[in-house]
């Protein structure tokens, strides 16, 4: 499962992201496997976009066709699971990192990303 950072690096700036990290994403590309994205992340990607320094290098309307177009994206919805369990992990102060991390132990997946917090918190198996 990406983090919303890992899924913009991966798009528009791959050579930002760690070996294991780019390694993680290319085996699952090769074996036709889908990555997970929670949908708090196009949450986050709309509140970026609208900022005063955009982070996407295209439209945000034509980011988001491009993403729900894309096979092997995989968009996992807020579940009532997913907002119990966000419930039960007070440790992160960020309602997204909650909501990434909650979403990943649900499906029981892999988080891949940079953030220190979700790192350290030791909340999910991540790929850093």
């Amino acid at each position: 499962m990406l983090d919303t950072h890992v899924l913009i690096r991966w798009l528009f700036e791959a050579r930002k992201l760690s070996r294991a990290q780019l390694r993680a994403l290319e085996s699952a590309e090769r074996r036709g496997e889908p990555l997970a994205l929670s949908a708090i992340s196009l949450l986050e990607i709309a509140v970026l976009a609208s900022g005063v320094k955009p982070a996407l290098k295209v439209s945000l309307d034509e980011f988001f066709r491009d993403l729900n177009s894309n096979p092997s994206l995989r968009i996992l919805p807020l579940t009532y699971e997913v907002a119990l369990e966000v419930a039960s992990l007070g440790v992160l102060r960020d309602p997204a990192d909650r909501a990434i991390a909650a979403t990943a132990r649900v499906h029981r997946l892999r988080l891949v990303t940079s953030d220190q917090r979700i790192i350290e918190c030791n909340l999910v198996p991540v790929i850093e």
